[in-house]
């Protein structure tokens, strides 16, 4: 596997998309059951297939990846060739990055209480694999207007 197998609940969702990509596969709800009940590992092993190509599609279509805790934010801009990176750290307890409400009240009202840094680097891996570790580690689909607005913040200091 490339990535992860869907969990239940993740496949209950896309059921339909499974079903189209066993008849494109050439096993039809007959054969799917005999397979699930004779040989269920070949049945895993498809499901697996199935969930490295519906992962590989996904990640393919993300841009922006975020991690929040109370100490820190930290956004991925999620290129083509390369990640860049910006990072808000806390430098004491009266900020708090966990929400998107404490962060925007940060920015209002405790920019001066707060680190910021921005990198970038190429992939070591692929583009998705990158992507797959930062969800896995706890990462969060993101958006452009949140890079954005800590881009622009970034930029005035």
């Amino acid at each position: 596997m490339k990535y992860r197998i869907l969990t239940n609940e993740e496949l209950q969702h896309l059921e339909e998309d499974l079903k189209q990509f066993l008849i494109v596969n050439g096993i039809h709800a007959e054969e799917w059951a005999k397979m699930n009940q004779q040989t269920p590992e070949k049945a895993v092993q498809l499901v697996e297939v199935f969930s490295d190509t519906v992962l590989q599609k996904v990640y393919e279509k993300l841009n922006y990846l975020e991690f929040r805790s109370a100490d820190s934010c930290i956004l991925f801009h999620c290129l083509p060739e390369k990640m860049e990176l910006i990072s808000l750290q806390r430098k004491d307890q009266n900020c708090d990055l966990s929400s998107v409400e404490s962060i925007h009240e940060a920015l209002q009202n405790h920019v001066s209480n707060l680190n910021f840094f921005k990198s970038e680097k190429p992939y070591t891996a692929n583009r998705e694999t990158a992507i797959h570790e930062l969800i896995e580690s706890g990462c969060v689909v993101s958006s452009s207007e949140f890079w954005n607005v800590l881009k622009h913040v970034l930029e005035g200091k």
